[in-house]
């Protein structure tokens, strides 16, 4: 396997079985157990079934004749069980099933649900996750996940109980729910490679590969004498200290003919050292997922294209490098953005905002009827909200309603902050149009957005800060490390405004 290759694990196969739970043939097989549920007849009499508690996380191995092991996942109140919970259910089936070695997977779907089927397809896949192609052993025993789950060993899951309505529904959503959870481990990847194999031009060579999998998809990758041309100061002056080129890259995926077209934006900086307003040393080596956002736009549109939506896409990923030189841009700077605006850069450590400045009116210009952009942008995000939500902040009502529906059925949950003009005015700037940092600090996120704002072309646009989001949320599905979050988020809000489309 070459170094820096893209996701190479095999994908899981997710089968919706007719076989009743107890006669399935896999490794291990997984029962929910709700409170004050009993046990199903065929292991009420199992030595051991009176050590089964259903508190929600409470596990318990079996040893049936057949099949030969069965982990009861406690589940807690069935009122409380949602796709969430079912994401975190799933963790733990595949933490035995790693144990253990095996290589088949079985599940009795809680209530027999397509939504919980759902949920247990992407938290297993997501959960199976790990990261080890620098290793020349991959023999771990340390229990460190920081870089994703232990052992990707699972690569058949089966899913039994489903039956009638909520099977043909299963049959629908199961799909989007593997290959988007597949996507989001694409996207780890991406976030996990160090900055010496994931640079501007590695994220350019993966777009290409996107778009020569299927038909409808078609690349294109400015360089920086094209943005020279355009006057794509931003992109220009944030990538002056680094020996690598800036570069903005364009995805376009043409599912409906004739239809809106949505626009995709992600901040990629390959690497983020602050720029000549350098960062402190001791974190900076994170940095390196500072293109999550990119990492997340790519790989949300491969899924999309696999599930060939019915819907039209122009992504668009601007990527750099901030590296601090002799050529680097100083804080006091002012420089010319794509749509003519000037901008004092009193921070160089506020690149973010200025590529993603360049790339939200390219995108507007280029026919985007709606966009949301995914940056990890702003450190107060983190203080403000932690790990458990992003933030959003949009122009129009109903956008990021849409946009917060999709998060909370994928579990990527966000938050909406508002815009007003208090805050707008603290970002201009004394010589320039605007700051890109403001003198006070006061509501760093939103002013960020403020900022952004000047630049979608009244365009419908929603702004998501990942910055908390992005790596370390916790969760049992994901671990410490990097959390792939947004494309699922953006596979469903895709979904949703391909069905809205055929409705009308």
């Amino acid at each position: 396997m070459r170094i820096g290759a893209t996701y190479t694990a095999a994908p899981m196969q997710v089968h919706l079985s007719p076989q009743p739970p107890n006669e399935t043939s896999a490794e291990l097989l997984c029962v929910g157990l709700f409170a004050g549920e009993e046990l199903p007849d065929w292991l009420a009499d199992v030595p051991g079934a009176g050590d089964v508690r259903s508190g929600f996380k409470k596990l318990t191995m079996l040893r049936p004749e057949r099949p030969s092991r069965v982990l009861v996942v406690g589940l807690g109140a069935e009122e409380e069980f949602d796709t969430e919970r079912a994401r975190v259910a799933a963790s733990f089936g595949i933490r035995q099933a790693s144990a253990y070695g095996a290589a088949t997977l079985a599940w009795a779907v809680p209530g027999g649900g397509a939504s919980a089927a759902a949920g247990l397809t992407s938290g297993s896949i997501m959960s199976a996750y790990s990261f080890d192609r620098f290793k020349t052993s991959t023999d771990d025993d340390d229990g460190d996940e920081h870089e994703g789950q232990p052992d990707d060993g699972v690569t058949d899951l089966r899913l039994h109980g489903l039956e009638g309505d909520e099977l043909a529904t299963a049959e629908e959503i199961v799909p989007v729910a593997r290959i988007s959870a597949a996507g989001a481990n694409r996207a780890r990847d991406l976030q996990n490679l160090p900055a010496n194999v994931c640079d501007p031009a590695y994220l350019a060579d993966r777009a290409r590969e996107i778009a020569a999998s299927s038909p409808l998809l078609e690349a294109e990758v400015l360089e920086p004498a094209r943005m020279e041309e355009l006057g794509m100061g931003g992109l220009l002056s944030v990538g002056a200290g680094s020996a690598k080129d800036p570069l903005l890259i364009a995805l376009r995926y043409s599912g409906d003919p004739g239809g809106e077209t949505l626009g995709i934006v992600g901040k990629a900086v390959s690497f983020d050292t602050g720029g000549i307003s350098l960062k402190p040393a001791g974190t900076m080596y994170e940095m390196k997922m500072d293109m999550s956002g990119g990492a997340a736009a790519l790989e949300a549109t491969a899924a999309i294209a696999e599930l060939e939506l019915p819907i039209n896409l122009l992504t668009v990923v601007p990527t750099v490098e901030n590296m601090p030189d002799g050529a680097a841009t100083r804080p006091g700077d002012v420089i010319t953005q794509f749509n003519g605006m000037t901008v004092e850069v009193n921070n160089t450590d506020a690149e973010g905002r200025l590529i993603l400045a360049d790339a939200l009116t390219w995108c507007a210009r280029e026919g985007a009827d709606r966009i949301v952009d995914l940056a990890t942008l702003t450190g107060a995000v983190v203080v403000a909200l932690g790990s458990t939500h992003a933030a959003v902040i949009s122009n129009d009502d109903d956008w990021a309603g849409q946009v917060a529906d999709a998060g909370s059925i994928v579990g990527e949950l966000t938050w909406r902050l508002p815009l007003h003009q208090e805050y707008r005015d603290l970002m201009n700037g004394t010589i320039a149009d605007l700051t890109n940092s403001a003198p006070k600090r006061k509501a760093g996120t939103i002013t960020a957005a403020e900022f952004l704002q000047e630049f979608v072309e009244d365009t419908t646009w929603a702004h998501i800060d990942i910055a908390g989001t992005a790596w370390d949320v916790g969760r049992a599905y994901v671990g410490r490390g990097p959390s792939g979050f947004g494309v699922r988020l953006l596979v469903e809000l895709a979904r949703k405004l391909a069905d809205s489309r055929a409705d009308e």
